[in-house]
């Protein structure tokens, strides 16, 4: 096997149990792409195993030394809950970094499991990973791969708008799961990351539980979770608006899904800053506001730019909610810490001259766990505010 020795001092992180050896860190050694290394201290002592990546600024990613159909079924069994309480079929088993398996992503939608294999390590292990994935998850028909996710290509790795089946079933155009008393069809194709937003799951609950006889309005609704879920709990009448026709097309059909319920639906195409301005302009108002921006921040580098960017539309949403309106908003930007995002909302109610209380704060849910010396794994932020002015 193959060594990478590090810089004097820089085995401190790998020790404490941080996944990532920088490219910075690494003193000498080289190997093939996602090749299994030993990483060694300045002295050329042994202290980890790791899949080597020469294209990527992150050299080496730090792996157990165990069998991977072992780590596979380790996290599987992690999940076991969510196969047997009944409240949804669409789970994640496997969480990259924070499941000890670097650059695996793989969701279950209702017996398809979809991944992501984003390190070069985890690229060239996919097929015992398919395998393990179609041995360990309960009901399993298929594993898929979906080759789209741009940080690919910092691997070295092929970028393609495809899926691929692995083994078992081809997946059908849209896979049908449930969540507590929502459906959902979910376009594992050509949808955002595998398919659906899974780690929103527990905050697209909390919006349910708080918009009842609300007029909603859902930002970046993409396939129309929050909106279906508010619908679902009693709101008065829901506005979808996502820039993408397509996501309409699909939000429109999980509409289709539900028991009719009186909740009045409306859609709207259209760039999501330039329509709340529009709502500001008009004098529109709302009971209830959910922003889910994309990314806004990709890296550190961007962070004060995405600053801006989730003042701003935080800023436009606070002015359009009605007196003691509630606003759910939300970063998914892993750069931005929660205590930042805390920050930039707070300047954003300073200058929208309204006062708010914080009800509620979300992360993604018991499937996406974090590891604890892992912060980078956190990346999803959620707070509930109430206006109180």
């Amino acid at each position: 096997m193959k060594t990478i020795r590090l810089r004097k001092g820089r085995e401190r992180s790998v020790l404490k149990g941080h996944p990532w050896v920088f490219s910075g860190a690494v003193e000498s050694g080289e190997a093939a792409t996602g090749e299994l290394v030993e990483v060694c201290d300045s002295k050329g002592e042994k202290i980890a195993l790791g899949w080597y990546s020469p294209a990527s600024q992150i050299r080496v990613r730090i792996v157990p030394d165990a069998p991977i159909a072992d780590l596979v079924a380790n996290a599987v069994a992690r999940r076991g809950d969510f196969f047997v309480n009944c409240y949804t079929n669409a789970v994640r088993l496997v969480n990259a970094e924070n499941d000890l398996l670097p650059g695996v992503v793989a969701d279950y939608y209702a017996g398809h499991v979809v991944c992501q294999f984003t390190s070069a390590g985890a690229d060239a292990r996919k097929a015992e990973i398919a395998n393990a994935l179609m041995k360990f998850a309960p009901g399993c028909v298929g594993v898929s791969e979906r080759l789209d996710a741009d940080s690919r290509e910092k691997e070295g790795l092929p970028v393609e708008q495809t899926l691929k089946t692995i083994c078992g079933e081809e997946p059908p155009e849209f896979v049908e799961i449930t969540e507590g008393q929502v459906k959902f069809l979910v376009d594992v194709r050509r949808g955002h990351k595998t398919g659906f937003y899974l780690d929103q799951r527990d905050a697209r609950a909390t919006v349910g539980r708080l918009a009842n006889g609300a007029d909603v309005l859902n930002c970046f609704c993409y396939s129309g979770g929050f909106g279906l879920f508010a619908r679902a709990c009693g709101a008065e009448s829901v506005t979808q608006v996502d820039i993408s026709g397509d996501a309409l097309a699909l939000a429109k059909k999980n509409e289709a899904l539900q028991h009719y319920c009186g909740t009045k639906m409306e859609y709207v195409e259209a760039d999501v800053f330039q329509f709340l301005r529009k709502c500001r302009d008009a004098g529109r108002k709302f009971d209830f506001i959910v922003l889910d921006p994309p990314k806004f921040a990709a890296s550190k580098g961007q962070l004060m730019k995405a600053a801006r960017g989730y003042k701003d539309i935080n800023l436009l949403a606070m002015k359009l909610l009605k007196p003691y309106g509630t606003l759910a908003t939300f970063s998914c930007s892993g750069a931005m810490d929660a205590a930042f995002f805390d920050t930039v909302l707070a300047e954003a109610a300073e200058d929208a001259h309204r006062k708010f209380q914080v009800v509620a704060r979300t992360r993604a849910g018991a499937d996406h766990p974090v590891l604890l010396s892992f912060p980078e794994g956190a990346y999803l932020k959620g707070v509930v505010l109430r206006s109180i002015t």
